[in-house]
C-alpha cells in the first residue's frame, strides 16, 4: 500500500531546515495558553502545507486535493478533512446518455497532479468532477503538548506534531486511495 502522507525530511535538510524557520517566522500563527494540544497541533499542520509552504513539508498523495486540521466546537477535540479527487460514482458511468455530447470533461492532471480547471476551461466546457471528502476525529495520545510560549522550542514541537498528524492522516486515508486505485 502506497503513503497519502508523508513528511519529506530529506528536502527539508537540504534546505537547512526551512519549516523550522517557516515556524519561526510565523509564531502569529499560534495561540498560546490552552492546555489541550489541539490548537497549536492545527497551526503547525497550516504552516507545514501548501499554500503556506510550497512545496510543503507534509507530503501527499495526487489524489489528496487538500488536507486540514480543525478544532471540534462540539467538544474541542481535533477533526481531519481531506478532499480527495474520486472517479465518477458508477450511477453515472452505467449510461452516457445523460452525458448528451456536452463535451463534458472530468479531472484534469497536470504533471500527475489533479488540478481545477481554470476559468478559461469553464468558459468552454462543462465539468464533472467526482471528490469524496473524508471527515475524521483524529486521536490526540501521541501529539506534543502546547508549548508554553514562542520561547519554548516551538519548531520541535511544530515538527513533532506535524509528524503525528501525517501519521495519523496516513493510516485513515492510505486504505481509501488503495480501494480507489492509481
Amino acid at each position: 500500500m502506497g503513503k497519502a502522507f508523508w513528511i519529506d525530511q530529506e528536502f527539508d535538510r537540504d534546505r537547512d531546515g526551512r519549516f523550522a524557520m517557516h515556524v519561526r517566522k510565523n509564531l502569529d500563527a499560534f495561540e498560546w495558553g490552552d492546555i489541550a494540544p489541539v490548537r497549536f497541533a492545527c497551526a503547525a499542520w497550516e504552516l507545514a502545507t501548501p499554500p503556506s509552504l510550497s512545496p510543503g513539508y507534509v507530503r501527499w498523495d495526487r489524489r489528496v486535493l487538500e488536507a486540514s486540521c480543525v478544532r471540534n466546537t462540539w467538544d474541542g477535540s481535533l477533526t481531519a478533512r481531506v478532499r480527495l479527487a474520486s472517479p465518477l460514482p458508477a450511477e453515472l458511468t452505467r449510461s452516457r446518455a445523460w452525458w448528451r455530447d456536452r463535451g463534458w470533461l472530468g479531472w484534469q492532471e497536470t504533471f500527475g497532479q489533479y488540478v481545477e480547471p481554470s476559468q478559461q476551461d469553464l468558459a468552454r466546457n462543462p465539468f464533472l468532477r467526482a471528490s469524496l471528502l473524508v471527515e475524521a476525529p483524529v486521536p490526540l495520545g501521541d501529539l506534543p503538548p502546547e508549548p508554553e510560549g514562542p520561547h519554548d522550542e516551538v519548531e520541535q514541537s511544530a515538527q513533532r506534531a506535524v509528524t503525528v498528524l501525517a501519521r495519523e492522516l496516513d493510516a485513515l486515508v492510505a486504505p481509501i486511495l488503495e480501494q480507489l486505485g492509481p
